[in-house]
């Protein structure tokens, strides 16, 4: 556009202070609220309530068949331990006689521990009651993996479910939300919440929910079969939960502030890339390269030591997990070993015990190691569900009302609006355009002539007063009804990734093939399609850097034709084109402002003097209106403006004369 919409905010010093890159620092100081925006990325899964809850019987039955394999396993230690040693006793006596025997000896620990075992002296092992143990323990745990993996793939869809509605609410929310939440909001930064956090999220929940759900399942069925097991040995174990719940605390604490500034420093250097990339030919033009690879490294220097920060103060948990696990696991070994050899319990209780204290230490670690993944998803969440909670623009009216013809009547009564309200720009302004006149305006920059057409369209609220189309109030019309009447050209074109054909054709998708000709025809974008080799089907990049930049003006003019609307706004529309292609252009628009409403801004005044009526504007007032001729027979601030640009450059011609 010709002029800025919005107030700048102080320049920053120093050597990027006025380049493309100025101005960009954002502070990284915020903390994250974790418990209640941890709550609400969990709410969001509360439309999966059914398939959750399979998910939570699916991973308590693999639990359980998981939990079951080592107490039964232990059966086959006994089984092998007294066929060991029912092996060394001798045949023919009992069990009874062989410990009153060693007790007799003196010998009660021994005699003690053969009490506990279920011995036949003189056989061996039996390998075939092994073998049918061993055959149970591969059932369950076969059974355990298809529950889990039954769980994890009905778990997958919940998470894949949930993350596809938070992107679609973030595309919906982003189109109901005002104009000027985009005059602040730096694109990369805004590209970033929208990919990298949702990615994020998606990876911290794909990761985590199976996980958290199997490791918290298996804790409680772990513990259980330890008190069943020995009491005494599983208090032992419980020494790990306190343990793990100071360790976690005391690091998540730290580590917290860090991934809110590691995703915070992802979306600001992600914003610099993207405004050096599109001033990269303005940024060669003036030899910055060096100012935008210096702020680059800056930048990505921050990102490095919060992400670096983050990750090595959360990566110390899951080494302080298994230390704690380890010193559990010889406490435990050493007491069940004097438990086995004073025959209170067996080798295979206490093997199937240490095989659950493994099995419950691990997923306390994996808990532990989880909070990493946890903080990291619930600061990306706080960016999103930030952005979800942004102001959004006035609703449309639930009956909403049209005009009965299209005119092109606007009226502006009294409005008033401003972007700083301490800052006033347009105050009582009253202005009549009537259909199928042509006005124009004109004044220096920040005069709010944009600012004013930006108000018909309704991208920004009034502040006071009102503007009707037709007899009705813009603000008692659906937008897409509004800006379905009008058509915009602006200075700044905007093509998309597409066909030329596709481009023009985007004011009115429906339109015929020979209607789209048409357009091209009377704007002159027929004349240089012709000498492309695909012609009309020629594909434009993103940046449609194919075109040439009048071209491009050409192209987006031909739109505009094509829609055929009752309010037709140009905001420089052509001051991309050469002097001879404006003249044509002059024809062709002049065309397509017949029996319609138009609004020019314009710059150079050669391309209004036709106009109908031209309003001068100066700090958000209209300070002239009139024709061409009149406005420079009063001889106010058109003639100065008229005068600044036509006999300016006489002098100096004059003066280059004389000095000859």
């Amino acid at each position: 556009m010709s002029e800025t919409r919005t107030p700048r905010p102080p320049v920053r010093r120093g050597p990027m202070g006025g380049g493309p890159m100025g101005g960009m620092g954002m502070p990284a100081e915020k903390s994250m609220n974790f418990g209640p925006s941890a709550k609400r990325l969990v709410g969001r899964l509360a439309p999966e309530r059914g398939p959750v809850v399979f998910v939570i019987l699916l991973g308590v039955v693999s639990v359980v068949f998981s939990v079951l394999g080592p107490k039964i396993l232990g059966q086959a230690t006994n089984l092998i331990f007294e066929g060991f040693f029912s092996a060394q006793l001798p045949a023919g006596a009992t069990k009874e006689q062989i410990v009153e025997g060693l007790r007799a000896q003196g010998q009660d620990q021994q005699a003690d521990l053969l009490s506990s075992l279920n011995l036949t002296p003189g056989q061996g092992i039996d390998f075939g009651a092994v073998a049918t143990v061993l055959l149970w323990v591969l059932a369950l745990y076969v059974l355990s993996s298809l529950f889990g993996w039954a769980q994890a793939y009905v778990l997958n869809g919940v998470t894949q479910r949930t993350v596809y509605r938070l992107r679609r609410e973030v595309e919906e929310k982003i189109h109901r939300l005002p104009l000027s939440y985009f005059d602040k909001m730096q694109r990369g930064e805004l590209l970033s919440r929208v990919t990298n956090d949702i990615d994020n999220i998606s990876q911290t929940l794909q990761q985590t929910m199976s996980q958290l759900l199997t490791s918290l399942l298996t804790v409680i069925g772990v513990l259980v079969m330890m008190f069943v097991i020995s009491p005494w040995l599983a208090l032992i174990a419980l020494v790990t939960i306190p343990a793990t719940l100071l360790i976690t605390t005391v690091i998540a604490k730290r580590s917290q502030k860090q991934f809110v500034a590691q995703w915070t420093h992802t979306g600001v250097l992600n914003a610099r890339i993207e405004e050096a990339y599109s001033g990269h030919s303005l940024v060669r033009v003036f030899g910055r390269r060096k100012e935008v690879e210096q702020s680059f490294d800056e930048k990505n220097e921050e990102l490095y030591q919060a992400s670096f920060g983050a990750q090595f103060v959360s990566g110390i948990i899951m080494p302080a997990m298994m230390f704690v696990g380890n010193l559990v696991y010889v406490v435990i070994a050493v007491v069940g070993g004097l438990m086995v050899s004073g025959g209170s319990i067996s080798l295979g209780d206490v093997q199937a015990f240490i095989q659950y204290s493994r099995q419950f230490t691990q997923p306390l670690s994996q808990l532990g190691a989880m909070a990493n993944l946890l903080q990291s998803g619930v600061a990306s969440a706080e960016r999103v569900f930030e952005l979800l909670d942004a102001e959004e623009q006035v609703p449309d009216p639930v009956e909403p009302e049209a005009p009965a013809e299209e005119s092109g009547r606007l009226v502006f009564e009294d409005v008033s609006f401003s972007y700083d309200p301490e800052t006033p720009l347009i105050e009582d302004l009253s202005l009549v355009a009537e259909p199928g006149q042509s006005i124009a305006i004109v004044g220096p920059t920040g005069a709010g002539k944009t600012t004013l057409v930006n108000l018909i369209m309704r991208f920004y609220e009034l502040d006071g007063g009102r503007i009707t189309l037709d007899g009705v109030d813009v603000t008692k019309m659906t937008r897409d009804e509004l800006r379905g009447r009008m058509g915009m050209v602006l200075q700044d074109t905007w093509l998309f990734a597409g066909t030329i054909r596709e481009n023009i054709a985007y004011g009115r998708p429906d339109a015929t093939e020979e209607e789209i000709l048409d357009a091209a025809r009377a704007t002159y974008v027929d004349r240089f399609v012709r000498s492309l080799p695909d012609g009309y089907d020629t594909v434009l990049d993103d940046e449609a850097s194919n075109l040439s930049a009048g071209e491009r003006q050409l192209v987006t003019i031909a739109r505009a034709f094509l829609a055929q609307p009752s309010v037709l706004i140009l905001d420089e529309a052509t001051s991309s084109v050469d002097t001879r292609t404006e003249l044509l252009l002059q024809h062709a628009m002049n065309a397509l402002r017949a029996d319609r409403t138009s609004f020019v801004i314009a710059h150079r005044l050669s391309t209004i003097r036709d106009a109908d009526l031209i309003l001068v504007m100066e700090a958000g007032h209209i300070v002239e209106q009139g024709t061409h001729g009149e406005l420079l027979a009063a001889g106010g601030a058109y003639a100065r403006l008229y005068e600044a640009q036509f006999a300016a450059p006489i002098e100096d011609d004059a003066e280059d004369a004389v000095a000859s």
